[in-house]
């Protein structure tokens, strides 16, 4: 079977930058829905009409990926409003109460520094900016269920940055690692 749209491929790859280090590896297949929102569009055109045991191999520039690099998206928050065993590269999904008003709420968040009375947290995808190069490797395609397309993804989150709005009555954001 060849990938259409509203189909689901299971798939693996590297992921490396234009200087060829290695960022990501996925060695077991995972599957991705074809015209939903698991991957990113330049990669869906890609695959269009390759068939299980095809590899492909792109440079996807920024424009095409995770987007540019955005400064707004920068936010210097007061320490006290984090869990006390935060760490650099630890993500978020929002930012806790008290925090930026200015500050997108339904996105992921990440903690890029940490001083005494202060985080700063970093709304940017962690591979904005970056031209990539991906090795995708197509193990299997098969037709998407109708479930499947109503939900519109398959729950892989790899390529997203947007959350789902959810009620913590603490007010703290749920951690992602």
């Amino acid at each position: 079977m060849k990938i259409t749209e509203q189909c689901v491929v299971a798939l693996t790859w590297t992921l490396k930058d234009t200087l060829g280090e290695e960022l990501d590896t996925l060695d077991e297949p995972i599957e991705f829905l074809i015209g939903g929102a698991d991957l990113l569009a330049s990669l869906e055109q890609a695959l269009q009409g390759h068939e299980a045991g095809e590899t492909i191999e792109l440079q996807i520039e920024p424009q095409h990926g995770f987007g540019d690099y955005d400064d707004g998206l920068l936010f210097l928050e007061p320490r006290h409003l984090f869990p006390e065993q935060i760490e650099e590269g630890m993500g978020f999904e929002g930012l806790p109460a008290g925090c930026s008003p200015d500050a997108p709420k339904d996105r992921l968040y990440f903690v890029s520094d940490i001083y005494p009375d202060h985080v700063v947290m970093d709304g940017n995808h962690p591979l904005a900016g970056i031209a990539l190069r991906i090795r995708l490797k197509v193990h299997a395609v098969r037709e998407a269920t109708e479930s499947e397309v109503g939900q519109g993804s398959l729950g892989t989150g790899f390529f997203r940055m947007q959350v789902d709005a959810h009620d913590d009555p603490t007010g703290s954001p749920p951690t992602l690692h």
